[in-house]
């Protein structure tokens, strides 16, 4: 049996996963950074793609991605409540809140007074 497309795309994509949840964050990124490339389309191995980046502190990695998720999907509040703290890890504190407030406003926990 021939391997397709979609089957390379899914095996690497669960072998990401697989590295991601075993804390391996460097090798996962290694990994979605192939498949984003691949199918650049699809948002969640591009949203992977960023907390992986994240957790290896690969922050304008991270940051980068985060905003080609927001860019493909705007109304994706983890994206917005992640880049809010890459940016805060940057010590960017006055651009990362304008994101963790929509973050805050999607989740339903903007404050009342706002």
């Amino acid at each position: 049996m021939s391997t397709t497309r979609a089957d390379t795309v899914s095996t690497r994509w669960a072998r990401a996963q697989l590295f991601f949840a075993s804390k391996a964050y460097a090798d996962a990124a290694v990994i979605l950074a192939e498949v984003v490339a691949e199918v650049p389309e699809q948002v969640a191995p591009r949203l992977l793609l960023a907390r992986a980046y994240y957790h290896s502190a690969q922050l304008r990695r991270a940051e980068e991605q985060l905003r080609e998720v927001i860019a493909r999907d705007p109304v994706e509040q983890y994206a917005h409540l992640m880049l809010g703290r890459v940016l805060q890890r940057q010590g960017r504190a006055a651009e990362a809140e304008s994101f963790l407030r929509i973050a805050a406003a999607f989740e339903g926990t903007l404050p009342a007074d706002l």
